[in-house]
């Protein structure tokens, strides 16, 4: 006899109300009623791309600020390139369909946003041609990724990243993100908060799923998208607001032991947002806690989200009509 699951009595972080909507096949349907079959191809085979996108409610404005909308779509229609996904929206279509979604939802704090594009026929035989192709986004409530605040714990991974030449990181491949739920669990499971992940040559590429910086002498270095890294979007913003606050910046290869002797070292993305380490392999990084140039970076960004620095404001889409 199979037991019936109880269903806890509160959302766990990332789960859908019942009142959320999703955009499914061209059309809003209640998330509840968006299902796929299990035969699906992206589901046996990992054959989709994906974004993430976050939306911040500002109570002042009383407003929500969807971030970086048409970067995150025009991002998606590159890795569909990769994936032979025919997507039949542009990235304006897709701004349009997120801020109806979001208004459908009627969230009054902040969200995360989760579009799909992937192979949608019914068939088993692994390959990407001669299948159907689907697009799908939901809309949920989100808080943080990881503690953004003490700082975390790293570990460097037994894991490498995945190469260009085998599962390219320059697209957000659904069936690639089993590289990082293998590096994160074996960091968690061994008393760490998060990954570090290696090229295959030994360099520095990113954390299990977010870009990496780290600084050294009061440089902020990052690693070259040639170093199997996501070409992250808040890693754009980041390297934007060094330049505009005078903080010099290096996109250069990372040795591993760099790490264990920087100034100051932090993991970004639009889940993880701005996340300081202070230690890696148990190694204290600096201090042992968020460094100056972390924090400046870091206040900075979150104002500019939540629509508080009118200079990027560009940055952001207001999805309330005034």
């Amino acid at each position: 006899m199979v037991q019936e699951l109880t269903r806890p009595t509160s959302l766990r972080r990332g789960a859908a109300p019942d009142s959320a909507w999703a955009f499914l096949d061209g059309e809003f349907v209640p998330i509840r009623d968006a299902k796929v079959s299990v035969l699906t191809h992206a589901f046996n085979y990992g054959t989709g791309v994906f974004e993430g996108i976050r939306a911040y409610w500002n109570a002042a404005d009383e407003q929500l600020y969807a971030l970086s909308l048409k970067e995150h779509y025009l991002r998606m229609h590159r890795s569909c390139r990769i994936m032979r996904i025919s997507l039949p929206y542009t990235a304006d279509d897709l701004v349009g369909i997120t801020l109806e979604l979001l208004r459908k939802c009627a969230y009054r704090e902040d969200a995360y946003v989760r579009p799909l594009a992937y192979k949608s026929s019914p068939v088993i035989g692994v390959r990407l041609h001669d299948l159907e192709d689907s697009f799908t986004v939901f809309a949920v409530p989100f808080g943080t990724y990881i503690d953004i605040d003490r700082g975390i714990s790293c570990s460097v991974s037994s894991w490498r990243r995945t190469d260009d030449n085998a599962i390219p990181a320059r697209a957000k491949i659904t069936g690639s993100y089993v590289n990082a739920a293998l590096a994160k669990t074996e960091a968690q499971e061994a008393g760490f908060d998060e990954a570090i992940v290696l090229t295959g040559d030994g360099h520095v590429s990113e954390g299990s799923a977010e870009n990496l910086f780290m600084v050294r002498d009061g440089v902020l270095n990052t690693p070259p998208g040639s170093d199997n890294i996501l070409e992250g979007i808040t890693r754009s913003s980041i390297l934007q607001i060094a330049a505009d606050a005078g903080i010099a910046t290096r996109i250069r290869q990372i040795d591993r032991t760099e790490l264990y002797v920087a100034d100051e070292v932090f993991l970004c993305g639009t889940g993880a947002q701005i996340s300081p380490v202070t230690s890696i392999d148990r190694r204290a990084i600096g201090k042992g806690e968020p460094g100056p140039i972390t924090t400046k970076v870091s206040h900075i960004y979150f104002d500019a989200v939540r629509g508080k620095v009118p200079q990027y404001r560009s940055w952001l889409t207001p999805v309330y009509k005034r």
